[in-house]
Formats: structure tokens, sequence, C-alpha cells
């Protein structure tokens, strides 16, 4: 008997293997964004800096312990006259709120697939985030020169006047959802 539960300890601990732990690859770390423009078309838009780590445990498929530190006065439109404007007080108050912030604790993974529920953090105020996850692939780059990558596609939206950034949506000048478009690489540490 003492061996049978020997036996069922190592089985189980097995399958809590250590999770590693990852740097997002800043040359290959996207973080885009859509916005409705008056309802004609939306505007595309992403932040040129950013960085993020997480734990990942490719076995089990688990996500884990990620933080997101994206800069806001980074934000890209293509229009400086609109990327100043979006850096005020009217939008992101960058002076005052340099960081925008996305923490999660964990996401388990299905056939590649998974939620990560989070917390996001704009203008001060923190209010949960559900990123849909795609795992798109793990393993060596032959580019990198990274020991091992792993790349995952996240998508997910909030609507920006829970955060009070409110310019714009009563006169249906600036759309209140924001889509996020987020693609990534990753290094194992």
């Amino acid at each position: 008997m003492r061996h049978l539960i020997v036996v069922l300890l190592a089985i189980s601990c097995a399958g809590y293997a250590a999770s590693d732990r990852y740097d997002v690859d800043p040359e290959h770390f996207t973080v885009g964004f859509l916005v409705e423009h008056i309802g004609f078309a939306k505007v595309f838009g992403m932040f040129r800096v950013a960085e993020a780590s997480f734990s990942f445990n490719e076995e089990s498929a688990v996500v884990s312990d990620v933080r997101v530190v994206i800069k806001a006065d980074s934000i890209f439109t293509g229009i400086d006259a609109r990327d100043r404007h979006l850096r005020s007080e009217d939008f992101l108050s960058v002076k005052v709120y340099p960081n925008i912030v996305f923490e999660a604790d964990r996401a388990i993974l299905k056939r590649r697939q998974g939620h990560l529920i989070g917390t996001l953090t704009i203008l001060g105020v923190n209010k949960p985030l559900t990123l849909t996850v795609t795992w798109n692939k793990s393993g060596v780059s032959p580019l990198s020169g990274s020991p091992y990558v792993a790349g995952f596609s996240l998508r997910g939206s909030f609507e920006r006047s829970d955060f009070g950034m409110n310019y714009g949506i009563a006169d249906g000048l600036v759309g209140d959802t924001v889509e996020l478009i987020i693609e990534l690489e990753a290094h194992r540490q």
C-alpha cells in the first residue's frame, strides 16, 4: 500500500511541473487597438513601447503571472495632431498616468485556446478585462537566437468610459468600445 501511495503522489506531482518564465521580445510585440471614428470607420492605433512577462507551463497549457506594462505616451495612429490629443487629459493624460497595466493570474488553454481574466488599469482606474488567448506555437526560433520561443495572439475589448475617458462619446465623434489586438513572441528564460 505504501508503494502505491508513493507512485500516486509521483504521478500527481508530475502533472504540476514547474512553469517556465518568459519575457516578451519587444521587437515582436504589438499592442494595437481599433476605435470608431464618427461611425464611418475605425481608427487603428498602437503603442510603440510596452513590456511583458508571464509564466507558461507548456505541458499543462497554463499561462500565469501575466504582467503587461504599456507606455501611454508611445501611442501612435499615424497622425501627429491626433496622437497629441490622445496623450492629453481628454484621453490618456500621460503626464499624470504614464503607464497602462494589465495583470492576470492564470489561463488554462484547451486545444491552444483559452481566456485570460485579469485587471486593466488606465487613468488609475482598475477594471476586469478578459482576453481570448491563442497559443500559436512554441519551439526553437531559427531567427531570434533565443533557445526557445512561445507565440501568442490575444484579443479583447473594453469600454473606455468605464475608466472615466468620456471625450467624444456623447456626440458620437469617438466610439466608446476599444478593441484590443495583441501579438507577441516571448523568450523562455
